[in-house]
């Protein structure tokens, strides 16, 4: 079963650098390039005026868990699968759900000073259930789909809707960035479920990488932007 897993990725496009082949190369740079862009944000964040708030390092952690993330699914994840058996994908999806989960609770926590105490309770743990619950699923089934699923309801249902409630309350410029930020998310994973490929050499994967490099330098505006209502 292995033998044929990797005779299925060395089919796929590849280049041989200096005698090493690297499978899925574009897909590979496009990992790393999102990955330097939410290294570079979580490193510039830190001066951020809210600096010392949970919203902004809640903010700061995501895109530190998501620049592991990319740069080990360009990595391990596409450019030297077959090196490894699938199950090596694993760790790249769990960094990436870590980071959906944080991006959730920053929206929460950025949120909660204009809510009920006990609605922004109830949001607190349901993000700590739902993260637990979806990742035992993804463990147990080794299925990405559960991953995308669990991005789809981060981005575009709690993070979108806490701030589009942030907008209409306070007109934060950050929080309309945010919003932007998102479409270009959902735009990704419509890319990536649809699997519209242009070419061999650009296809849904690397079109998705497209969008979410845009989307992630658009979300680091927008943190960079945004006006934060709890102390600091």
């Amino acid at each position: 079963l292995l033998l044929f897993i990797r005779a299925i990725m060395l089919e796929k496009t590849s280049i041989e650098i200096m005698g090493i082949t690297v499978i899925e190369p574009v897909a590979t740079v496009t990992d790393l390039l999102i990955s330097f862009v939410c290294f570079y944000s979580f490193i510039v964040l830190k001066n951020h005026p809210y600096k010392k708030t949970s919203t902004i390092k809640l903010y700061r952690s995501y895109f530190l868990f998501m620049a592991l993330a990319t740069c080990y699914g360009g990595i391990v994840g596409h450019g030297f699968l077959y090196m490894f058996s699938f199950k090596w994908k694993l760790p790249g999806w769990i960094l990436s759900m870590i980071s959906v989960g944080l991006i959730e609770r920053a929206s929460i926590m950025h949120a909660k000073p204009l809510i009920p105490k006990n609605v922004g309770r109830f949001f607190a743990w349901l993000n700590i259930f739902e993260f637990l619950i979806l990742l035992l699923i993804v463990i147990y089934s080794l299925n990405f789909i559960y991953v995308e699923a669990h991005a789809a309801y981060g981005f575009l249902i709690v993070l979108f809707t806490f701030e589009l409630f942030i907008f209409i309350k306070t007109k934060d410029n950050g929080s309309k960035k945010i919003l932007l930020a998102v479409i270009f998310a959902g735009l990704a994973a419509a890319v990536h479920i649809g699997k519209f490929n242009l070419h061999k050499w650009l296809n849904y994967i690397d079109l998705a990488h497209l969008l979410m490099i845009i989307g992630s330098v658009v979300l680091y505006y927008a943190v960079a932007d945004m006006k934060l209502h709890e102390k600091k």
